[in-house]
């Protein structure tokens, strides 16, 4: 049984589900990092929790949740759900409250009906045609077990003590990225069209690995970013499907780095 870690002096609320993960191997993520503490709570209590009274005992929000979505409608899945008034007040409010906020892989599709979380988070992925920043824009791409290289750019905290390049098996996006708002931290070499992703909408009406009749526009390598809001900081990490990302020592690394960095920044500030 996991012992309750009451020392650790860098303390992560973890939000999590929404999209399949595996919670035991994603765990391990955590471990070996001296000093942080990572406490897992599902969607929906994380919300509840994600402000600056909720997370008055914890210095980083983690995001690897993927809120907003009712994949059981009956009628037109995923149908969309609006988040609560207490989120919508309190998730922008924590980085006035010098509190960091680390967000991973499907986070980007989170809260759809939220202009406002897409535009703290720096993109979205959309599983249907909609609107995004007033132009509307067809639905995200996905790709499976994508062999990829990464690039961080160097000279950002985050990205301090990472090789030149490393690879990583893992699921890119072909979605929104708002290169204009954000600091650049990592690049795929994985290339962002319509002949190597395939369509989130058709994919969910059962039709995986479809693109017929989606002429999705080519997108950003651009993966990995960071963003100064108020007296706190956000990190966004593309990378992290799977145990292919968990395990591997520079994606290990790369988490470690955002989360002391949006702790420190916060700190900081």
């Amino acid at each position: 049984m996991p012992k309750i870690d009451y020392r650790s002096p860098l303390r992560c609320l973890v939000a999590v589900r929404g999209h399949p993960f595996g919670r035991d191997a994603f765990a391990s993520l955590f471990e070996g990092m001296e000093g942080i503490s990572a406490t897992m709570v599902d969607q929906p209590a994380a919300s509840l929790l994600l402000n600056p009274d909720g997370m008055r005992d914890f210095d980083v929000a983690v995001l690897y949740d993927m809120p907003g979505l009712d994949f059981d409608d009956p009628d037109a899945p995923p149908a969309y759900v609006d988040p609560p008034q207490v989120l919508r007040d309190g998730f922008p409010a924590l980085f006035g409250a010098g509190k960091g906020v680390v967000a991973l892989h499907h986070a980007l599709a989170g809260w759809p009906t939220w202009p406002e979380y897409g535009e703290i988070i720096g993109g979205r992925f959309l599983y249907k045609p909609g609107e995004v920043r007033g132009v509307e824009r067809l639905d995200s791409g996905y790709a499976h077990d994508v062999r990829q290289t990464f690039t961080p750019v160097p000279g950002h905290p985050v990205t301090d003590g990472l090789p030149a390049s490393f690879e990583i098996v893992d699921e890119p996006y072909l979605a929104e990225i708002f290169e204009d708002g954000v600091t650049p931290l990592l690049r795929s070499d994985a290339t962002f069209d319509r002949d190597h992703f395939f369509s989130a909408s058709l994919a969910v009406k059962g039709e995986m690995y479809a693109r017929e009749g989606w002429d999705h526009p080519a997108g950003s390598n651009l993966v990995g970013w960071a963003k100064e809001i108020g007296k706190g900081g956000l990190v966004y990490l593309q990378p992290g499907d799977g145990p292919g990302a968990y395990e591997n020592p520079d994606y290990r690394r790369l988490v470690e780095n955002a989360i002391r960095w949006t702790a420190e920044s916060a700190t900081a500030a």
